[in-house]
């Protein structure tokens, strides 16, 4: 029972994910232009993921200018940074680090998240945000997930005007922003 209820949690998770995408995929509408307290988000962000970080002796560190403030939708940037994050504790190994950033420079306002993971190799960059794209097979199922977080993230930043860089080096650690 508790294998059927684990594969319930996930197929639902998927079509969760799906409906998502297929409704960002579609929606020709600029997302709502309304005020976002992004440093608070990102607090909520760090409280959920704190119970695996804690389990595998990670450190995560959040760096965030409190005034920084955005328009567009609440509910599509929480679901796009929140992958972001996940992503890296999931990836990184017991013991590693991973450090949020919210700032803004010149340039506008930047979100960043760098790890210590495994790193990825060059050539999947381009693909990983495609639909169910897996770096590794067998340990993206390890780690959880639907193979959907990061092509739900280009295309919340897609309706937000913004873009994703990713950068990695093989055993060394990623920087998503």
């Amino acid at each position: 029972l508790t294998l059927m209820q684990q594969q319930t949690s996930r197929m639902q998770h998927i079509v969760e994910d799906l409906l998502l995408l297929a409704r960002l995929e579609t929606d020709r509408n600029r997302p709502p232009h309304q005020g976002v307290a992004v440093p608070v988000m990102l607090s909520m962000i760090k409280e959920g993921v704190e119970p695996l970080v804690e389990q595998k002796s990670q450190n995560l560190s959040l760096e965030c200018d409190p005034g920084l403030w955005i328009y567009g939708a609440e509910k599509e940037l929480y679901s796009a940074f929140s992958n972001l994050v996940t992503n890296a504790v999931r990836y990184t190994p017991e013991g590693g680090e991973i450090r949020v950033r919210w700032y803004r420079d010149e340039a506008g306002a930047h979100f960043e998240v760098q790890d210590t993971g495994v790193g990825i190799a060059p050539q999947h960059i381009p693909r990983l945000t495609e639909r169910f794209y897996r770096v590794d097979v067998g340990r993206s199922r390890d780690v959880g997930g639907t193979g959907l977080g990061l092509a739900i993230v280009k295309h919340v930043l897609n309706r937000h005007r913004a873009h994703l860089r990713i950068s990695s080096v093989i055993n060394k650690g990623s920087t998503f922003s």
